[in-house]
């Protein structure tokens, strides 16, 4: 990271006045441990900018949009290798593989205004400017950088609901900004269905724009103040060829029209020649511009840029010092940058008077902060268990009920499947609010209505009409003649309805778990003995042929994946799955060859998603997380001690490239949080986490109950990586995995290493974590 951290400025004041042996250096706090900057390059797609921990706002650079086609490698609007930026927008998504966001870019102009962006490889061609690498700073609620082409010093910080900008102008040269109300990230043309801006009498602006993207009809509202009053303004429509577009407003142009409204807007604002910076605040709503304004309020009255920095920065070290971590620099950086990571989103969506808008376009109330995004197809895995330890109760309890309250007022009557901004995207499969729901019920976080949350699970649980859940109602299975990804459909449906079943369990709703259970073992129905591979099959019962288990395409046989990876999402019952595979010996081989797999004459260039192979595990992508903890359920977790090395030396760096896939909203993060730990929740709703080994020296929880939970290792090093002995508080833990209710109790888990595997230790079948068939069934 470019700047100057706490520690390192606490060390040059201690430098004057002690030497090192009197004051060594502190390790930097954790705050100051989090670089925005990885991931930013390659496919991780997070961006740099200000937010908040779990933020309205995401104020960040923008360095290019693209056409839809092309846009993959910018669904965070920002590429750390891009040598201009185009201006900074407030809304955008951190680690997606696909895009939209990108609403109200603004950007600082000094001299003449170019109403286009320009090429980036023809400087002074559009707005869009040149900027010195080596000036770019990026932490927690903060980023700044020098425009290079209008001298513009720009910085960047955020609260829950604002964003503040400001601007250092060169001396003399007039300080101008233009807004692009076109520009969005995953462009097309076509993409903005109406918009409009408005110069309020007392200098606020505000605006509206409704778009057709990945989320259709999706509304976003601003409100926006300057720090200076304007000498002069323009609102411009850019769009051509409307053959009619009513009677002329009052004004000639747009130098004295209040409002314009239209599909290609864009302002320019005037403030003249000015001495010191210039600060613009910046709410957004989705329900109106009255709320905009409101929220641009919520948060302290005038433009104090130090005050509300400093506030994010507290906000930050809290969210941050839950966990205390002790490890080498690179290590504790790309821990802390995880958890950074892990606690952007899901983003606040409600308007500071407890207003959303919701799937159904009507504007709802809530007496909890409503949130959104939730991309619960990646999050469910590792994102949302971690939460339950990190995040306050409270706010576990606000994204459930959010998943709730959508639920309720859905025009299909189910929950969210990956939605933001209170709208549905409908993106990727399964129905993965359900085990978030079931696991942070099960797991005891208070406010949750149970009978309630049960009855939306067995909803979205029983709706034919979505994803083939009707054949699969009917035929136990999804065939692959009537519905698309059928494999990956099955499996996950079968684990998302055994989460239903545990739920229904613990409400005495014993009618519920019998039917679920039973679903839950529909991951039968497509697996095939001849092959041991889960496969896809046809409605009349046969397995659809040709098959290649190496085989990626989109739409096919499997989501994002082969059958190598989708052949191991069974995190409900791994002993039935491993006596489908052969026994205990018979799956620790088939785990080996996935992960030693040769790829050569393969090529997987189409699938974006396909990335961080090693061998036939895809750890850029979610369908492998779980697979490296299958070895324990084999006998055999010093096998997964050592496959996790592998992965987390290969696919984590503490660089702008590295993280090997999509972060996916925190998921890529939350899974190597979990493996520093130790521990890993293959099964959210088990209420276990399956025992690893540690990556940190210490790593502390200090949960929310007021408890301290430890992991520490002895002997850690890159020659000592196996576990050769555990003890929980003292006592020898020879099982393979800890329960939920041991970790929030506190006290400490401790690993001895060793460059010998322990072969003996969690092998019995007593020493194995849950699965719902017996172990030898």
């Amino acid at each position: 990271m470019r700047r100057i951290g706490l520690a390192a400025v606490m060390a040059i004041g201690l430098a004057g006045c002690a030497t090192a042996q009197e004051a060594p250096a502190a390790p930097p706090a954790p705050w100051d441990a989090v670089d925005p900057f990885i991931g930013t390059a390659g496919k991780g797609h997070t961006f740099p900018g200000a937010v908040a921990p779990f933020g309205m706002v995401q104020l960040s650079p923008d360095t290019d949009h693209r056409f839809f086609r092309q846009s993959y490698d910018w669904a965070a609007g920002y590429r750390y290798d891009d040598p201009t930026i185009l201006g900074f927008s407030h809304t955008h998504f951190s680690g997606t593989g696909h895009s939209d966001l990108g609403d109200v870019l603004i950007t600082p102009v000094s001299g003449e205004v170019k109403w286009d962006p320009g090429q980036a490889d023809q400087p002074g061609s559009g707005y869009r400017s040149r900027y010195n690498k080596a000036s770019e700073v990026a932490e927690p609620g903060y980023y700044a950088v020098s425009l290079t082409d209008s001298g513009v010093r720009a910085e960047l910080t955020a609260g829950t609901r604002v964003g503040l900008h400001r601007y250092s102008f060169p001396r003399s040269a007039p300080a101008r900004l233009l807004l692009d109300f076109r520009s969005s990230i995953y462009d097309y043309p076509g993409k903005v269905l109406w918009s409009r801006i408005r110069v309020h009498p007392d200098g606020t602006v505000t605006g509206f724009r409704e778009t057709r993207g990945w989320a259709p009809g999706r509304q976003l509202y601003f409100a926006m103040r300057f720090s200076r009053p304007m000498t002069g303004y323009e609102l411009r429509n850019r769009e051509e060829d409307v053959p009619y577009n009513g009677f002329r407003q009052p004004g000639r142009d747009g130098t004295d029209r209040a409002q314009m409204q239209g599909r290609a807007l864009e302002a320019a604002f005037d403030f003249g020649p000015i001495a010191g910076p210039l600060l613009v605040k910046v709410a957004i709503s989705s329900v109106d511009e009255a709320g905009a304004i409101a929220n641009l309020d919520s948060e302290g009255a005038g433009f104090d840029f130090d005050a509300l920095r400093a506030a994010t920065r507290a906000a930050w070290q809290d969210a941050l010092s839950v966990v205390e971590i002790d490890a080498p620099e690179e290590m504790r950086t790309s821990l802390y940058t995880a958890l950074y990571h892990s606690l952007i989103a899901p983003s606040v969506h409600s308007d500071a008077d407890g207003r959303w808008r919701g799937p159904d376009q009507q504007i709802h109330r809530s007496d909890f902060t409503v949130h959104s995004t939730f991309s619960l197809w990646d999050t469910f895995r590792a994102q949302h268990p971690l939460l339950t330890l990190v995040a306050p109760p409270e706010r576990n309890a606000d994204m459930v009920n959010s998943l709730l309250a959508a639920r309720q007022v859905s025009p299909y009557g189910i929950l969210p499947v990956w939605s933001f901004h209170g709208q549905e995207t409908w993106t990727m499969i399964g129905y993965h609010a359900v085990p978030v729901i079931a696991d942070a019920y099960l797991k005891g976080i208070p406010g949750v209505d149970g009978a309630a949350a049960l009855d939306a699970m067995v909803a979205s649980a029983t709706y034919r009409p979505y994803g083939g859940l009707g054949d699969y109602m009917d035929l136990g299975y999804v065939p692959i003649d009537r519905e698309p990804e059928a494999a990956s459909k099955t499996v996950e449906y079968a684990y998302d309805d055994w989460t239903i079943a545990r739920m229904a369990e613990r409400l005495g709703r014993t009618d519920v778990q019998a039917l679920f259970d039973r679903r839950a073992g529909n991951w039968r129905n497509t697996f095939d003995p001849a092959t041991r591979f889960v496969r896809a099959r046809l409605a009349d019962g046969t397995f659809r042929e040709p098959f290649d288990p190496t085989a990626i395409n989109y739409g096919s046989d499997y989501t994002e994946g082969n059958a190598w990876q989708y052949s191991w999402f069974v995190p409900h019952d791994p002993a039935g799955l491993i006596a489908a595979m052969g026994g205990d010996q018979a799956t620790v081989e088939k785990l080996d060859a996935m992960f030693e797999f040769d790829n050569t004459g393969l090529d997987y260039s189409h699938a974006e998603d396909i990335a961080g192979l090693i061998g036939q595990y895809i750890h850029g992508n979610e369908p492998s997380h779980h697979a490296a903890w299958m070895y324990a359920y084999a006998g055999a977790p010093w096998r997964t001690q050592g496959r996790l090395k592998q992965i987390v030396d290969s696919q984590y760096r503490a660089a702008p490239d590295g993280l090997s896939g999509n972060d996916d909203v925190g998921q890529m993060s939350a899974w190597l949080m979990f493996t520093a730990m130790g521990f890993y929740p293959v099964a959210p709703g088990s209420n276990q986490y399956v025992l690893g080994r540690p990556f940190a020296d210490r790593i502390a929880l200090n949960l929310h109950n007021g408890r301290r939970f430890t992991v520490s290792a002895e002997g850690l090093s890159d020659d000592n990586l196996y576990v050769r002995s555990v003890t929980l508080n003292g006592q020898p833990l020879t099982r393979s995995w800890i329960g939920h209710e041991e970790i929030m109790a506190g006290g400490t888990l401790h690993f001895v290493m060793g460059s010998e595997p322990n072969t003996t230790w969690g092998a019995p079948v007593a020493a194995r974590p849950y699965s719902m068939s017996s172990y030898g069934d």
